[in-house]
């Protein structure tokens, strides 16, 4: 079963309370619970940032290498169909058994000649003086070679369509790329999200605690009743419980990333979650998505190998020129052998009349398809702008979020400390303490969901607009990390 951020999030929306996580979370709660007793072995970690991560994916990631065979393929074919202008030589070699040899007499030249037929027939001067042409076993060996002229423009419309084979590997692999980074983002900070969700949730366990022994003494001084004691206690081993399914979510969203990196030991990310000030203009990214987006790229390579058909199809209605040569490399010790030429050279021309393969609705079909590309290039265009607008809103949709929510943690944190002063004083109940810390919890949470949901929606404006690499400017200089 495949895990991802987004049944991370699933389950989290499913509990009582959103939890968080920080970097730092196994060795600072060994106390709270045995699972982190010191006699639980640690697995030695693998710390990497984004940057680094998306090096390694590009080296070391599978389906990018079957695509990057697939362009070495391309690129074959390409020198391949290069090769069609040569000429082509061959050797033969010919061994021949006659079932008799051919001879000549001289009674065979008088028959054919106009007196013939008052000539009489001497044996004897046919005995003498027949000679022998060829054996009756008969080797000859000869070098052939045929040399293309012109072709109606078949060869290169076959080179157009190699090349526009090679061009559509390559973005392929582009577009491969793309999807790739998008699918790390989102295994990488789904990482990132967990872990600040498991530090909210210790947050929470470590505040319910200290109300917990709060409560604990309150009652034996007689200041709070046996119910306010058992409900710091409940929410105190609900807080714990909340924890481990935490740290339980991060190990889950940490296999997948360690996997994804082909790494012996866990993936734990160095590069936070961040949201940014502001971005650009959403007509910046429609302009480059549509400038450079290697989907559209395809299209036009396929469009480029629909009109080489085209033109190979139209090429058959042409007369073929070429040039031959041939070469006798070994002849019999024969008359007829000695009476043949050493070599032949020549000029050929085949002019078809009538075709069989359907080349009329062959240039039809090829017509159709380039018809058709062109109609899937301006579809192509049209949802690809929905695309980049729809994720443009919805990154500003999160970024406003994340912002809007920064009043409420204020308001959140100040609850927290008034109502544990309260509960001191004995003004509030355990249940007030304990639904502000919850909802401090929910906020921060919030919080990182909205910046994590940012962060996908700007890995997936880079990807498709061609910007990937310009991810570093957006995380490291306009970047502003998410606190817990």
């Amino acid at each position: 079963m495949r895990i991802t951020p987004v049944a991370v999030l699933t389950c989290w929306a499913m509990m009582v309370v959103p939890m968080s996580a920080g970097a730092n979370t196994l060795e600072g709660n060994r106390s709270l619970n045995p699972v982190f007793s010191d006699t639980t072995p640690v697995k030695a970690q693998h710390p990497v940032s984004f940057l680094d991560a998306w090096q390694a994916v590009l080296s070391q990631n599978d389906g990018l290498a079957a695509e990057r065979a697939n362009i070495e393929r391309s690129e074959n074919m390409q020198d391949a169909a290069r090769d069609l202008y040569l000429p082509s030589i061959s050797a033969t070699a010919k061994y021949t058994r006659l079932d008799k040899p051919v001879e000549i007499k001289p009674s065979d030249l008088i028959d054919s000649m106009p007196i013939g037929s008052v000539v009489p027939s001497l044996p004897i001067v046919d005995q003498l003086f027949t000679s022998q042409l060829t054996k009756r076993e008969v080797f000859t060996s000869s070098i052939r070679a045929v040399w293309p002229i012109f072709t109606g423009g078949r060869i290169s419309a076959a080179q157009d369509i190699a090349k526009g084979q090679t061009e559509e590997a390559t973005h392929l692999l582009a577009m491969k790329q793309q999807a790739t980074f998008e699918d790390l983002s989102k295994f990488y900070f789904g990482v990132a999200l967990t872990q600040t969700v498991l530090d909210t949730r210790i947050e929470v366990e470590n505040g319910l605690k200290k109300h917990f022994e709060r409560a604990q003494k309150l009652e034996q001084q007689g200041q709070i009743a046996k119910v306010e004691r058992l409900q710091a206690q409940a929410s105190y081993d609900k807080a714990r419980v909340e924890r481990q399914k935490a740290q339980r979510d991060m190990e889950i969203a940490q296999v997948a990333l360690t996997k994804l990196l082909k790494v012996n030991s866990p993936a734990v990310p160095t590069s936070s979650l961040f949201v940014n000030e502001s971005l650009p203009p959403l007509s910046a990214f429609i302009d480059k998505t549509l400038a450079g987006y290697p989907g559209l790229q395809i299209l036009d390579a396929k469009k480029k190998q629909a009109q080489g058909l085209m033109a190979a199809e139209k090429g058959k209605y042409y007369p073929e020129v070429y040039l031959y040569g041939n070469y006798n490399l070994h002849e019999d010790d024969t008359l007829a052998a000695k009476t043949a030429p050493d070599w032949a050279v020549g000029v050929g021309v085949n002019i078809p009349l009538l075709d069989s393969s359907g080349r009329s609705g062959k240039v039809k079909a090829a017509h159709s398809a380039v018809t058709q590309v062109h109609y899937l290039r301006a579809q192509a265009e049209q949802d690809l702008t929905v695309l980049v607008e729809k994720t443009y809103r919805e990154a500003m949709q999160s970024l406003e979020e994340y912002n809007g929510l920064a009043s409420s943690l204020d308001l959140a944190k100040e609850n927290v400390s008034l109502r544990e002063k309260a509960f001191s004083q004995g003004l509030s109940t355990s249940l007030d303490v304990v639904d502000a810390e919850l909802y401090l919890a929910s906020v921060k949470t919030q919080r990182a969901a909205a910046a994590y949901q940012y962060v996908i929606s700007l890995t997936r404006l880079l990807a498709v607009s061609s910007e990937i690499n310009n991810f570093k400017q957006y995380q490291q200089y306009q970047g502003l990390e998410v606190q817990s």
